[in-house]
């Protein structure tokens, strides 16, 4: 066992670092035939053409996007209609303010690849402007100061659109309460306080993901508990005694921009492999606590090549199986065993795994341990 893995990482240890820090497509069965979800696609178009184009229409087709163009990145790159998703992509992204921090499609390799598709193949400079805007958002993943402003901006903008979309509204209240748990920075939490408190704002529409644990917040507030300003105080007043008024008409909901039936939620099976060593998701698990057992040893950087790949071997599963049940479990488990180690490659991967589970999965129990997040 040894040997193999010395081996194996010796071959291919230096070309790891690409990119995410994690090189190379998922070489997978798909989660879906691509055809059928660029059909999908094609009937979100049609269906918003048909009803007026709503901000939720608008997020609907491009979910439908994302999906079809991770379908054609991992099994039909060399298609045509790869540069016509990746296009898309940019287009209808840049015109929906797209931001990872409240797009929840867990879809953010993909736009950055697409971004950098436009970028090196698109002759129109407006487009190229638009990938570029696009790409400093999804590469600040692991910088949350500068996503929390970016959210806050591109949502404000978004209500701006479309100023009395509930949808846009729930939005704005989401980028700065993200903002706050990602950062901690009480501007972005006293921000949410103020656009909740505002008469309009739909507060029985408040959704289950965060819902509840900003009501909690806005409770804490209310009674006046350290580290609230006299503003923050007000608004949580004013927020509850509007929620109090509608509780028994609250809609139990969930933030999704995509109906559930068209969703990548499918589960990775068992014999399924990523990665250029080929795991399974089993393996993945056994490769992690075999790592954990060596630098329990004192192992410590001599486990980071192999621990490197297995971190691959994750971000692969991700691309084909984003909302699988184990992925926040995985990308937090990895990450913590890279921060057992001191060698930079190890620690830089971590902070790409933490950045892609407090963004893209911040509603996960691993992602809410990490941010301290209030129950």
């Amino acid at each position: 066992m040894a040997a193999r893995r010395v081996a194996a990482v010796t071959a291919i240890a230096l070309a790891l670092l690409v990119g995410l820090g994690l090189a190379g497509r998922a070489r997978a069965a798909l989660m879906a035939d691509p055809s059928v979800l660029y059909a999908q696609m094609k009937d979100a178009y049609a269906k918003g053409t048909a009803t007026g184009w709503t901000f939720r229409d608008q997020e609907t087709y491009l979910s439908t996007i994302f999906n079809a163009g991770r379908a054609y990145s991992l099994q039909y790159p060399d298609d045509p209609a790869y540069g016509e998703l990746a296009t898309l992509t940019v287009s209808i992204g840049a015109g929906l303010h797209y931001n990872p921090l409240t797009n929840h499609d867990a879809a953010v390799w993909w736009v950055r690849e697409a971004a950098n598709w436009v970028i090196k193949h698109a002759s129109d400079p407006n487009l190229i402007a638009q990938a570029g805007a696009i790409l400093r958002r999804v590469n600040a993943e692991d910088d949350p100061e500068a996503l929390a402003r970016y959210a806050d901006a591109d949502a404000t903008a978004n209500l701006k659109n479309y100023p009395h979309d509930v949808d846009a509204i729930l939005q704005q209240l989401e980028a700065d309460w993200r903002g706050w748990l990602l950062t901690h920075d009480p501007k972005w939490r006293s921000l949410a306080f103020e656009r909740a408190a505002a008469p309009s704002f739909p507060v029985a529409n408040l959704p289950t993901t965060y819902g509840n644990e900003f009501v909690n917040e806005a409770e804490r507030a209310a009674s006046g508990g350290p580290g609230f300003t006299l503003d923050d105080v007000a608004n949580a007043k004013a927020f509850l005694a509007h929620l109090k008024a509608v509780v028994p008409l609250r809609v139990i909901s969930s933030v999704t921009s995509m109906p559930h039936g068209a969703m990548l939620t499918t589960l990775a099976p068992a014999d399924e492999y990523f990665g250029r060593m080929g795991y399974s998701i089993l393996g993945i698990k056994n490769e992690l606590k075999h790592i954990n057992f060596m630098l329990n040893y004192k192992y410590g950087n001599r486990e980071a090549d192999q621990t490197l790949l297995v971190a691959q071997s994750i971000v692969d599963m991700q691309k084909v199986y984003p909302r699988d049940r184990d992925m926040a479990m995985l990308l937090y488990t990895c990450m913590k065993t890279l921060q057992r180690m001191t060698d930079p490659r190890a620690l830089a991967t971590a902070r790409k795994l933490r950045g892609i589970l407090t963004v893209e999965y911040q509603d996960s129990p691993q992602a809410r341990k990490l941010l301290g997040a209030p129950s």
